[in-house]
């Protein structure tokens, strides 16, 4: 397992208010909980080791707490004899949509929205109902039933709020990629489902530059033969049209009908929609999630660990193509306003997502790490710059977010601010652990492991490692967000394979975790990824925490190979900050900051300048394809282009391999 010197108590950054201890809906559910089950916990370490020691007593108590509407009774809350076995919530049927509507209120708007080509427009809830209504009267009229999967190719806009509404309101299952996936790269993914019906749009814009997708649209057609008819919506040009052999019907024919909403009641683990992994080494997997166990996750995590109360302005930078999609759809369900903007967050500048923070105005702000790093980098003071007086929390999610990103965002953000950084994945769409409004935050720490997560760090033996110590991520017990199955796994062996193959029972997630003695945690990188030197493993995370203070670079990546002869090669690559420069002194710089930061070990063999770092499509460094093309493995097996970014940026990594190869 990697090293880690985090042995010190970092800066304690923040610390919740009389306000928040008292009056965040976590402190709710306890007094709830207290009131109505007759039990009291003194600090927030207790409910959680309660909830993950009475698995069903806490999530009835989140059914009960949040009132499910259910059309039926459930038998029991859990059943069955192990991951990934186990049957939640059997007799219960209930709907996702049908959640959301009840929240529906003219105090405020349900929908903020804003592209690169739009000012900040808004959707109340009563326009939202009934489009949603419209369109799912419009697939049940063109044949969709329960069951039947909707696939849509669509930007970060209200079309898609509407239309994966509408999809569950009938129990039809929802699939979404983004517009700026190529068509191979959808079809990978939609071709495993069989949709019957595909939304899609003409094109978008992204960095002040039109991308007409109507010959992609065409090309994707013919790869999707289930596919009986289009809504096409023209989004980039509003007289677009599309010419294809399939049945075509604009949006606004789609969603014309004056008709009320109505929820088809669907068993608790009925699917709600498929998601997939990022397909980086091959076809993507096809992780299919359930209405109830969703519907639960999300009203705990929103409401207990983001505190997201009725009209506050929800945002979280995203596209369609990312589970955070799905997740900012699910601050609905605490009544929120969610705001959406589709377009780079660089363009016009860094400063256009901060400048929509202040306008909105936006209560919690949810980003990247990589977003937030490189703000810092730019020198950015956005509250400075911007009112951000309603900012109440900053997100951060989708890589570990390095310390120095965490002093940044107090010193040049807001000093009161909340910092929630959250892990978790498409694998559960939501975070295992993240915020909460009761504790501290520590720099460059995780808050908590959320409540209902039995999180562990593992050694290889399946034993927990010592706290402070570093070891693999474990869920040891069942949550109702885990996938229902992956949809083209008829026998269930990809879903074993994929998370219970190391500990029989046990999910490992992949990541290197550290449990500190103050019960936060600290994500060292990916454990398929992990640096292997002189018999000692080191996380990715280390060496990008150190390298990221260091203004000449902009971006890194780092490998580790095994040479025939045993030994090892361990190549840092580093995208220079303009004007920059890859002489002597800054290769001595990056080999001070690792040793001092860390250790001797940490330092690369070599550090190689390129023009682009690889990334995927949903912005995880491809560590792991870097390392196959290096080692000489097939390219076709080695990554999946058509699920990149910027497949441009391996051309460098291919001709590094037929140089090694030659002895370079």
């Amino acid at each position: 397992m990697p090293d880690s010197n985090h042995t010190t108590t970092p800066t304690l950054l923040w610390k919740p208010s009389p306000e928040l201890l008292n009056g965040s809906n976590i402190a709710r559910y306890l007094a709830w909980m207290a009131h109505e089950k007759g039990l009291n916990f003194e600090q927030y370490r207790d409910v959680w080791t309660w909830s993950i020691e009475n698995i069903p007593a806490f999530w009835q108590s989140q059914w009960e707490y949040f009132d499910i509407k259910s059309h039926s009774p459930f038998r029991s809350v859990l059943e069955g004899a192990g991951m990934p076995g186990y049957k939640w919530f059997d007799g219960a049927t209930l709907n996702y949509a049908e959640h959301v509507f009840r929240q529906k209120t003219t105090a405020h708007p349900a929908i903020l929205f804003q592209n690169e080509r739009q000012p900040l427009g808004e959707m109340s809830w009563a326009e939202l109902e009934h489009q949603t209504a419209a369109l799912a009267a419009h697939l049940k009229g063109c044949g969709v039933q329960q069951g039947d999967r909707v696939a849509a190719y669509l930007p970060n806009s209200p079309h898609a709020i509407v239309a994966a509404l509408a999809c569950m309101s009938i129990g039809a299952i929802w699939s979404s990629c983004s517009p700026d996936f190529g068509a191979a790269s959808v079809a990978d993914r939609f071709v495993q489902i069989q949709p019957k019906v595909l939304i899609a749009v003409d094109g978008y814009t992204y960095g002040g530059k039109p991308f007409d997708k109507r010959d992609t649209l065409r090309e994707l057609c013919t790869l999707l033969p289930t596919v009986e008819q289009v809504i096409f919506i023209p989004y980039l040009d509003e007289h677009a049209k599309l010419n294809i052999d399939k049945k075509v019907v604009d949006w606004s024919v789609a969603i014309a009908a004056a008709t009320a909403a109505t929820f088809t009641p669907l068993p608790f683990s009925h699917p709600v929609w498929v998601l997939y992994s990022s397909g980086t080494t091959g076809v993507p997997k096809a992780i299919t999630h359930s209405h109830g166990g969703n519907l639960l996750e999300h009203l705990k995590y929103l409401h207990l660990h983001n505190d997201v109360r009725p009209g506050e302005r929800f945002f979280w930078y995203s596209t369609t193509g990312w589970m955070m999609w799905n997740f900012t759809l699910a601050a609905l369900l605490a009544g929120a306003t969610i705001v959406l903007y589709d377009g780079s967050p660089g363009y016009p500048n860094l400063e256009v997502l901060w400048e929509l923070a202040e306008k909105a105005p936006i209560h919690h702000f949810g980003t990247s790490a990589p977003f937030l790093a490189g703000c810092m980098k730019a020198g950015l003071s956005p509250g400075r710059q911007f009112d951000l007086q309603h900012l109440r929390s900053i997100g951060s999610t989708g890589s570990p977010l390095p310390p120095e990103a965490f002093g940044w965002v107090y010193d040049n953000v807001k000093p009161d601010v909340w910092l929630s950084s959250m892990a978790g994945g498409t694998d559960v769409c939501t975070a295992w652990v993240g915020g909460n409004p009761l504790l501290p935050v520590y720099q460059g720490e995780i808050q908590c492991r959320c409540l209902g997560c039995a999180m562990e760090s593992w050694d290889e033996a399946g034993h927990p490692v010592p706290v402070g110590e570093v070891g693999e991520m474990v869920v040891t017990q069942p949550m109702p967000s885990m996938p229902v199955f992956f949809w083209n796994d008829p026998d269930g062996s990809k879903y074993r394979s994929s998370y219970f193959e190391t500990y029989p029972g046990v999910w490992r997630h992949g990541d290197w975790l550290q449990i500190t003695e103050r019960d936060t945690l600290v994500i060292l990188g990916r454990s398929d990824a992990t640096l292997n030197r002189q018999g000692v493993r080191i996380g990715t995370a280390e060496i990008y925490r150190a390298v990221d203070k260091i203004a000449d670079i902009r971006d890194s990546l780092i490998i580790n190979l095994e040479r025939p002869d045993g030994s090892d090669w361990m190549p840092l690559f580093v995208l220079l900050a303009p004007g920059a420069v890859l002489n002597d002194e800054l290769k001595s710089r990056i080999g001070k900051a690792l040793r001092s930061a860390y250790s001797p070990r940490h330092v690369p063999d070599d550090i190689l300048e390129v023009s682009d770092i690889p990334y995927t499509i949903s912005g995880k460094k491809m560590e792991t394809p870097v390392k196959k093309i290096l080692q000489r493995k097939p390219l076709d097996k080695a990554y999946n282009r058509d699920s990149m970014r910027n497949p441009e940026a391996m051309a460098y990594f291919i001709e590094l391999a037929n140089q090694l190869a030659k002895g370079f």
